[in-house]
C-alpha cells in the first residue's frame, strides 16, 4: 500500500511539472534570416532580449553597410577621394584591426578591401543579376592591389594610401554579430540560447539535458545533408555557393571572390568549418570557411591549418565530400549512404 501511494504521488508530481519555456524570434537582417532561440527563460524576458539582439543586430547591419549610406560608405568615399583621415568609431577601428589580422593570416585569401571587385561582380546589390564579364576590367581591378594592410588605423582616424580600397566586410560581420550576442545573453544571466545568422550558428548551454542540434545544410537540396551537435560556446558556419549567385551561359557564378585572380571561387559547392569556444568564435566561424573555400583542392588541408581550422567539411562541385579527422567524429550523416562516399582529409 505504501508502495503504491508513493507511486501515485510521484506520478502527481511528474503530470504537474512544466515544460521548460523555449522563445523562438525570427527577422531578417545582413541579408538574410535571423533566428533566436532561447531556452529556459520567462516568455517576456526571452522576448524582450531576443528583441533587443534584433535591433543590435540591424544597427550593425546599417553601420557597416558596404552601398548604402552608413559609416563604412563614408570611410571607403574619404579612402577614394585620398582625403584627409576620417574619423572612425572605437568599434569600427577594432573590427579594421581584427580585419587586417586575420586578412594576413589568410594570406590575402579573405581580403575584405576588395569592394571594388565584388560591386563589379554586382554582388552589392539585392538582387544578383548575370552581368557582362570584361577580362581585361577584372585584371585592372585586381591590379590595383587593395589590401588591408593599406588602411592605416591612428588616434581614432581611418586613412589609406591606395584610394582602391573598398571595404566590405559581409564576409565578416555575421560572425562578429554572434559574438556580440553571446555577450549580450551571458551579461543578462541566459543560460541557454542558439542564434543563426544565416548559417552561421553559436551555442549557449544545452538544449535541455542534451547539446544543442544543427543541421549542415545541403548545397543543392532543401534538406540537411548532416547534424552536429553543437556544445555551449561552439560556433559553425558554411560558406557556399547556393545563395548568393547568378548564372550565366550555365555556369554559376558565386559571391565568394578570389582577390588573386578577381574572379569567384569555382570548382566547389562548400565548407563548413566548426571553430570552438573562444572569445571570436562567431567571427572565426564566419571568415576562416572562405579562406578554405578559395584553396586549391590539395592545399585545403593546409590553408585550414594555417587558420587554426581543426573541423571542417568541403564539397566539391562533382558532389565528392571530403572532411577533417576531427570533424569526422562529430558529424551524423542524415544519410547512411553518405558516409561511404566521404574522404577523410589527411593533416
Amino acid at each position: 500500500m505504501r508502495l503504491l501511494s508513493l507511486l501515485a504521488i510521484c506520478l502527481l508530481i511528474t503530470s504537474c511539472t512544466k515544460p521548460e519555456p523555449i522563445h523562438n524570434t525570427q527577422s531578417y537582417v545582413f541579408g538574410t534570416l535571423v533566428e533566436i532561440t532561447i531556452y529556459g527563460e520567462p516568455e517576456e524576458e526571452a522576448q524582450e532580449l531576443a528583441g533587443e539582439i534584433i535591433r543590435d543586430f540591424q544597427a550593425l547591419h546599417n553601420r557597416l553597410h558596404a552601398w548604402r549610406a552608413s559609416e563604412i560608405k563614408s570611410l571607403n568615399n574619404a579612402f577614394k577621394r585620398g582625403s584627409l583621415p576620417a574619423t572612425i568609431q572605437p568599434d569600427i577601428a577594432a573590427i579594421i584591426s581584427d580585419a587586417t589580422t586575420l586578412s594576413i593570416q589568410s594570406k590575402d585569401a579573405f581580403n575584405p578591401a576588395i569592394g571594388n571587385l565584388i560591386n563589379y561582380w554586382g554582388f552589392q546589390n539585392d538582387e544578383f543579376k548575370p552581368i557582362k564579364i570584361d577580362d581585361n576590367k577584372i585584371k585592372k581591378l585586381v591590379a590595383n592591389n587593395p589590401h588591408m594592410v593599406d588602411i592605416v588605423v591612428k588616434d581614432g582616424k581611418a586613412s589609406s594610401q591606395n584610394p582602391h580600397v573598398q571595404l566590405d566586410l559581409g564576409g565578416y560581420a555575421k560572425g562578429y554579430a554572434l559574438d556580440n550576442a553571446l555577450q549580450t545573453l551571458r551579461k543578462h544571466g541566459v543560460r541557454n540560447a542558439l542564434i543563426n545568422i544565416g548559417g552561421n550558428i553559436i551555442a549557449l548551454g544545452k538544449h535541455g539535458d542534451k547539446p544543442w542540434r544543427v543541421g549542415i545544410q545541403h548545397p543543392r537540396k532543401p534538406s540537411a545533408i548532416a547534424t552536429l551537435d553543437l556544445d555551449s560556446g561552439w560556433a559553425v558556419g558554411t560558406s557556399g555557393d547556393y545563395q548568393r549567385y547568378f548564372m550565366l551561359k550555365g555556369k554559376r557564378y558565386c559571391h565568394i571572390i578570389d582577390p588573386a585572380t578577381g574572379y569567384p571561387a569555382t570548382g566547389i559547392q562548400a565548407v563548413t568549418v566548426l571553430i570552438p569556444p573562444q572569445t571570436n568564435a562567431g567571427t572565426l566561424s564566419d571568415v576562416t570557411s572562405k579562406p578554405i573555400f578559395i584553396a586549391n583542392p590539395n592545399q585545403r588541408a593546409k590553408v585550414a591549418q594555417e587558420m587554426g581550422v581543426e573541423n571542417f567539411l568541403v564539397i566539391e562541385s562533382d558532389d565528392k565530400i571530403s572532411i577533417s579527422a576531427d570533424m569526422a567524429k562529430r558529424i551524423k550523416w542524415t544519410d547512411d549512404a553518405t558516409a561511404k562516399y566521404v574522404t577523410q582529409i589527411q593533416p
